[in-house]
């Protein structure tokens, strides 16, 4: 009897792993913030809070895999101007994990939710912003060379809403539209997945049996809301990428400074520490 009830258990939570993945990858793909839905989605299962960070990078890396492939795929990414985003975004990504581990982060728990809002705010009252492709306000390299390397620090240093982020500056300075915009994130996004997910596997902080149930529903998932986007277009986009804005600045107000390091706090990460750094500090022991 207790034997049928834990497998019984045991199929409920495989299935709503996958579903979650499902949910995850596909908003993700569509216009970001999946980590919203699968981050505490691990933590529901008991995970500890650096293992759930770990694990959610490894289905996370998979789902945005396909995303990126598919985008890639449909034509919208070219190949030469992803070079520089991707050398200055490493660079920016290790820079910021590396600053992570020796400063703190109680600052930026501050002021990013003030950007974010500022984001949102700009995106909800210009209602044909990336609409359609406009003229760039700044050459190519340059804005790789500055947002690039800015942007992948920012998400080695901290992280939450680096997607938007990307999606916004993109669209304002290169005058992409939404569909193409989030085409370019998603493959930008894998770059620093793949970053945090090594550096959590070194530190052996990742549940490999948890993340790759949840990785099946991802890999649908990514591939679902790549074919949804370019089908439906920037507005369908534009809405999704509201609701992500406005849940991410949600989120970092409730829960941010945990994730900034309050010791003692809903399993919060050790003072002033991003996640990252504190894999990075582990292995450097």
């Amino acid at each position: 009897m207790i034997t049928s009830i834990l497998a019984l258990i045991s199929t409920y939570k495989i299935f709503f792993l996958l579903l979650a993945g499902l949910l995850a990858g596909t908003i993700d793909a569509i216009a970001g913030g999946g980590g919203l839905i699968s981050l505490p989605i691990l933590m529901l299962t008991g995970l500890p809070a650096h293992i759930a960070l770990g694990t959610n990078k490894l289905q996370a890396s998979l789902g945005t895999g396909v995303a990126a492939y598919h985008y890639f795929k449909q034509g919208l990414v070219s190949s030469n101007t992803l070079v520089n985003g991707l050398i200055f975004g490493f660079l920016g990504t290790i820079s910021g994990a590396l600053l992570a581990f020796s400063l703190n982060n109680h600052l930026l728990c501050r002021i990013i939710p003030l950007l974010m809002a500022v984001v949102f705010l700009y995106s909800l009252f210009t209602p044909r912003l990336g609409i359609k492709d406009r003229m760039p306000k700044m050459q190519e390299n340059l804005f790789y060379l500055i947002f690039g390397f800015f942007l992948g620090f920012y998400d080695g240093f901290f992280g939450p809403g680096t997607g938007s982020l990307w999606i916004i500056c993109l669209i304002s300075f290169l005058g992409y539209n939404l569909v193409k915009a989030t085409a370019y994130t998603k493959i930008f996004n894998l770059k620093s997945n793949l970053i945090a997910f090594m550096f959590f596997s070194l530190a052996h902080q990742v549940d490999y049996k948890i993340g790759l149930i949840m990785a099946i529903g991802q890999l649908f998932g990514g591939k679902l809301g790549a074919h949804l986007a370019i089908r439906k277009g920037a507005r369908f986009i534009r809405v999704l990428f509201l609701f992500v804005v406005l849940s991410t600045i949600s989120g970092l107000f409730l829960f941010g400074y945990d994730l900034g390091g309050n010791p003692g706090e809903s399993g919060g990460l050790p003072a002033g520490k991003s996640p990252v750094s504190v894999v990075l500090g582990s292995t450097s022991v």
